[in-house]
């Protein structure tokens, strides 16, 4: 899937209008694979996105011995083979998130040999808050030749633990790792992401005892590992890739509606595209956004913070939308440090954008023209695919290996939608 040297070209001036429905999320399904090591025992989840970083997922679980059977969107994983609790080098530097495996390892087997992640484009995304909740539960931890090897020497016992930070990936190792201590695990400053209330509704599925999820204070009791039993599951809507169709849509007139998605997950996005004069329509598992394209939208300010508040992942998205209002917006980014690198590559294409430490001056409107550009990471590069449907002209987008990791049949769906828009590999 992940083909090096491909490219998206793009022709521009095209409205996107239909409907199109999201896939699994791929920061929950991800994490969900990362559970299934606990069931000893085999755990059906559905609703799995069919991309690259699933598939590295998939071989980090086969490289401890779990036996994974994918067909289409459906994982059927047996963790009762899991004779290894090394997650390699190899795997681990081609994904991040293979971090996960961590707490369900040391929760079942009391260790891990894990390589450790380096650093990211999008910032350096440091695991300390993981090590600190895992060593107040009892794990002991050092680092020889790269991997972090992980033991616990007596037992895991709950704690109660604070964030310093609502991070996503430090709430979910713990989580992981708590839910067969010994006693009460109490994660106070706990991540709210629907990623995460859809990790506690799968581990609370296969036996765990989890209460809190979608709150700042998550509860754990833990329970003897050996009682924990497989189950089927369905994998919650990607909100990320829907809010990616939602802002094409408003950028270019739709009317667009995005299926599959609770339109919950994107409270902070759609109250944004309302106060930019965006059109919104939601039903129970749907989002339908409209405007007219003659006129400019309106300025916005954005300030990417934890759920619920604006998603890190909708920035670049919103930077672009922000390139069609009247007037100056101003995007803050508190989340990531590098996440600007977008900017560059739409200011190639005639974007009016000044960065200033965490914060992008956006002013416009401006018309936006076809330009190599390439992809930084996942959601500049589908980001600056939508500015090529948008601009006028040819828009040639490099490196989309990034947008394989989190956007299942994108040029597809959006061929659906009206783009004008094809992938191919030049050197064939």
């Amino acid at each position: 899937m992940n083909r090096k040297d491909d490219i998206i070209v793009v022709q521009g001036n095209q409205t996107l209008t239909g409907k199109v429905s999201v896939s699994g999320a791929k920061n929950s399904a991800l994490k969900l694979i990362a559970a299934s090591i606990l069931a000893n025992d085999v755990c059906t989840i559905q609703n799995v996105p069919n991309i690259s970083d699933i598939d590295i997922m998939c071989q980090v679980l086969e490289s401890l011995g779990a036996k994974v059977d994918r067909k289409d969107h459906t994982l059927v994983i047996d963790s009762s083979f899991i004779n290894s609790v090394e997650a390699s080098y190899k795997l681990v530097s081609q994904m991040r998130a293979s971090i996960a495996v961590l707490g369900p390892l040391v929760s079942r087997f009391g260790e891990a040999k894990v390589a450790m992640p380096g650093g990211c484009q999008i910032g350096a995304r440091k695991i300390d808050m993981h090590l600190m909740g895992l060593r107040q539960l009892g794990v002991k931890f050092d680092v020889n030749f790269g991997y972090l090897n992980a033991t616990v020497p007596s037992k895991l016992r709950g704690a109660n633990i604070r964030l310093d930070f609502a991070s996503v990936g430090a709430t979910e190792n713990i989580l992981m790792a708590s839910v067969c201590a010994e006693g009460r695990t109490i994660i106070d400053n706990a991540a709210r992401e629907p990623e995460i209330v859809d990790l506690c509704n799968f581990l609370n599925e296969i036996g765990c005892s989890i209460h809190g999820a979608g709150t700042s204070v998550i509860e754990i009791e833990g329970v003897d590992v050996n009682s924990l039993h497989g189950c089927t599951y369905k994998t919650c809507g990607d909100r990320i890739e829907a809010g990616t169709y939602i802002v094409g849509g408003a950028a270019t007139g739709g009317p667009l509606t995005v299926e599959g998605i609770d339109p919950d997950y994107l409270k902070t996005a759609i109250r944004k595209l309302r106060d930019m004069g965006v059109d919104v329509k939601i039903d129970k598992d749907s989002i339908t956004v409209s405007r007219d394209a003659t006129k400019p939208l309106r300025t916005v300010q954005v300030q990417t913070l934890p759920h619920p508040g604006f998603p890190t992942d909708l920035q670049a998205q919103f930077m672009l939308l922000a390139c069609l209002a009247e007037g100056t917006s101003i995007i803050t980014e508190n989340v990531f440090e590098n996440r600007f690198m977008f900017a560059a590559e739409i200011m190639r294409m005639g974007a009016n954008i000044s960065l200033q430490e965490h914060h992008a001056v956006v002013k416009g409107p401006v018309k936006l023209q076809g330009a190599p550009v390439s992809s930084t990471d996942l959601r500049a590069g589908a980001s600056l695919v939508l500015a090529g449907i948008m601009a006028e002209g040819t828009t040639t987008v490099t490196e989309v290996g990034h947008i394989d990791r989190g956007y299942e049949d994108f040029v597809d769906k959006l061929c659906r939608l009206g783009a004008e828009i094809e992938r191919k590999n030049p050197k064939k």
